[in-house]
């Protein structure tokens, strides 16, 4: 009986969000993929998708719709107070280091929050760099967290000092993701294994850049 009780809270919260059939618009994955402003009406709340964050290991192929695809990377690090450009996320010192890029099976692209875009820097399907297990090869979408670490230059911090904080800010945009899937009946898991230096030379960053943290996100 005890073990039925987390799979019936479950039910039941899923069943508690908003009565409203989310929009689902199908898109193309073009070099600039403009995405759409979040319906703040939708998803369960913040309990309810604390109730329901798990970590994810089987994966439909099936796309994300523009929505969802949106939702997803404004959850990770867009903008939500406009006046001061701040993120969805916490950064420490506000230095924002950190950039999200996404791998698809169209290309990899990186999320512009100031305009709320998807732009593609690399073409063709590169899943696999940006995972270690299987399941993450065929999924919709692996987001890889990568920090600019010239961001923490001047700060007389340590190396290791501004490689903890950069860690610490992708937890915070990756935790965002993972609360927006459970919300908006999707999956998520948080991932530390991947091919860094491999998508590092992808994305011609191997100067002055870091990977810090990956994710995969689908149905």
């Amino acid at each position: 009986m005890k073990r039925l009780i987390p799979l019936l809270l479950a039910v039941l919260l899923a069943s508690c969000g908003s009565n409203q059939t989310p929009t689902a618009t199908p898109f193309e994955y073009t070099d600039t993929i403009v995405l759409v402003q979040p319906d703040l009406s939708e998803g369960l709340t913040i309990n309810q998708a604390l109730a329901l964050r798990a970590s994810s290991r089987e994966y439909s192929a099936e796309a994300l719709s523009l929505e969802q695809l949106s939702g997803v990377m404004w959850a990770a690090a867009g903008i939500n107070r406009p006046e001061s450009k701040h993120l969805t996320a916490p950064s420490a010192m506000a230095l924002y280091p950190i950039r999200v890029y996404a791998f698809t099976p169209e290309g990899v692209y990186r999320y512009d929050e100031m305009s709320h875009t998807l732009q593609r820097v690399v073409e063709g399907d590169h899943r696999e760099l940006s995972a270690a297990q299987e399941f993450a090869y065929t999924a919709p979408l692996n987001l890889v967290y990568i920090a600019d670490m010239s961001r923490y230059e001047g700060l007389n911090l340590t190396p290791a000092k501004a490689e903890f904080l950069a860690g610490q800010d992708a937890a915070g945009y990756a935790e965002n993701v993972n609360l927006y899937a459970a919300g908006h009946n999707l999956k998520a898991i948080t991932r530390g294994s991947l091919k860094s230096a491999e998508v590092l030379t992808l994305l011609d960053l191997e100067k002055g850049h870091t990977v810090v943290l990956a994710q995969t996100v689908g149905k």
